[in-house]
């Protein structure tokens, strides 16, 4: 598969619109139609890099459909961790720190402990 074909695999998985890929990216929603209906439009590397970026995948990925490292991470992971991830690129280290320690701690939360039985 080629760029156009992988752009619209990651468009479908990711549930992003054409146009909220270029509100995202920077790209315009004509340009990226292009990419999408037009046989062969290869994108600048700087336009497959924002590209890329927004989806949370490589520009490897999107040109030629493998990239050991997103095989092996990104993909295996649920839409919803994708978006985290992808939100919290957006942050500061800091943030970082406050969000993992909010982790840690809902995953000792009770509710998230499995109930101890007493032997009968």
């Amino acid at each position: 598969m080629g760029f156009k074909e992988n752009l619209k695999t990651e468009l479908s998985y990711s549930g992003m619109l054409v146009k909220e890929l270029a509100a995202l990216s920077g790209i315009k929603k004509h340009t990226i139609d292009n990419y999408l209906n037009t046989h062969n439009a290869m994108p600048s590397a700087e336009a497959a890099v924002a590209i890329a970026r927004t989806l949370g995948v490589s520009v490897e990925y999107l040109v030629t459909g493998r990239d050991d490292r997103r095989d092996k991470t990104i993909a295996s992971f649920s839409r919803t961790i994708r978006a985290v991830i992808q939100e919290m690129e957006l942050l500061d280290d800091n943030d970082h720190q406050i969000i993992l320690a909010l982790a840690k701690a809902l995953k000792t939360h009770p509710r998230n402990v499995p109930e101890h039985k007493e032997p009968a």
